[in-house]
């Protein structure tokens, strides 16, 4: 989209008056992964020990392995550590969260005894940990990311590990009150409908103040048998009783879930609409790099993306576009309105390299109509 639309416009228009100038903050809950990343580049030719070129797109990546493989040759490639930093949906959004002046709590994979970066990033914040955190070798392209990753305790959690783990009083403690639980990422956890049910069956039973939204990040279903899919649907579908179920996936994830329900093409709105009918939870939000597009029982909002062509970082875009659609329903914004912030915070992110705070996300949602000019 290289102008923004009416209704783009109208929106942003919308949300410039309805943000407010400050936040009070608050707890945040989320679980229950937790990963460590180390960010990577790929070498495409090394002038010296301290200078090389970088392979700087996910398609020239692609178009050197699709020439080994035609040439039935093997192929090696030299990458680079850039970094290392705390990932996935906990690590994410609580980062975020911190920095716009919220109190987040960590209940997560953050290791036996817990790890140091999680120690050091998150330290002054609630955290408490379901056993070894999983691994991702984080490679940035300039039109994607490759990622490789070791899962971690993440791939037998169940709703047992958690409660034995962490307690059910101190769950609840950390959860009554909240402003928001956050969950992810199903497509990594094989017992998600476990947990789903726990959460509905004992937990949320305990609360005298519970959130009014959860969070839930799939991730890649692909991933999952087809079988443990359908039963996940059934009980995030069961949880949305007692709690707004709020969904959150990008735009190959909205397709698959689309597909689970029967729709196997159309455009990125139609299957938007498809994924929500098939997981029955209030609200089902598509993201892309174009538009985003949120439906429920009122119907469908689109709002289009201001793009960039040199973004500094897109590994954990998504988790970044959770994060301003979560703070939206935090402080109760309006449907197109949600998606002007998650798309703002993404915004700033891909652009800067970190989180934004508070007045940097106000000030995105102030300039977003110029940001399409840029």
């Amino acid at each position: 989209m290289d102008r923004p639309d009416e209704a783009t416009a109208q929106a942003v228009d919308s949300c410039r008056d309805a943000v407010p100038p400050a936040v009070d903050g608050g707890r945040v809950v989320f679980g229950f992964d937790g990963y460590i990343d180390r960010v990577r580049e790929v070498v495409s030719e090394r002038q010296s020990a301290e200078e090389y070129e970088r392979v700087s797109t996910l398609a020239a990546f692609s178009d050197r392995v699709n020439a080994s493989v035609e040439a039935e040759s093997s192929l090696s490639f030299e990458w680079i550590q850039d970094g290392v930093r705390t990932g996935g949906h906990v690590s994410h959004l609580a980062r975020a969260f911190g920095e716009m002046g919220f109190d987040p709590a960590i209940v997560g994979c953050l290791g036996d005894p817990l790890e140091a970066p999680f120690v050091e990033e998150f330290g002054d914040f609630p955290l408490e940990t379901l056993g070894s955190p999983g691994y991702t070798d984080a490679v940035e392209f300039g039109d994607g990311k490759l990622m490789l990753t070791e899962i971690g305790a993440l791939m037998t959690l169940d709703w047992e590990t958690i409660v034995s783990r962490v307690g059910l009083d101190r769950l609840a403690e950390l959860v009554d009150g909240a402003e928001l639980f956050g969950m992810g990422y199903w497509s990594e956890m094989p017992e998600l409908p476990d947990v789903a049910r726990g959460i509905r069956e004992d937990l949320w039973p305990t609360l005298s103040n519970p959130p009014k939204t959860l969070l839930l990040d799939p991730g890649d279903l692909r991933k999952r048998e087809p079988d443990v899919v359908a039963e996940g649907v059934s009980e995030v579908s069961a949880l949305d009783e007692v709690v707004d179920v709020l969904v959150s996936a990008n735009r190959y994830e909205t397709r698959y879930i689309a597909q689970l329900g029967g729709v196997d093409e159309g455009d990125f709105e139609t299957e938007s609409r498809a994924a929500f009918d098939h997981l029955g939870v209030t609200r089902f939000v598509g993201h892309g790099i174009d538009a985003a597009h949120l439906v429920d029982d009122e119907g469908t909002t689109s709002v289009g993306v201001p793009r960039t062509e040199n973004p500094v970082l897109t590994t954990s875009s998504g988790d970044h576009f959770n994060a301003g659609l979560a703070l939206a329903h935090v402080l109760g914004l309006g449907r197109a309105e949600s998606l002007v912030v998650g798309n703002a915070v993404a915004g700033h992110f891909v652009r800067n390299g970190t989180p934004p705070t508070y007045e940097q996300t106000c000030a995105f949602v102030d300039e977003y109509l110029d940001y399409f000019d840029a």
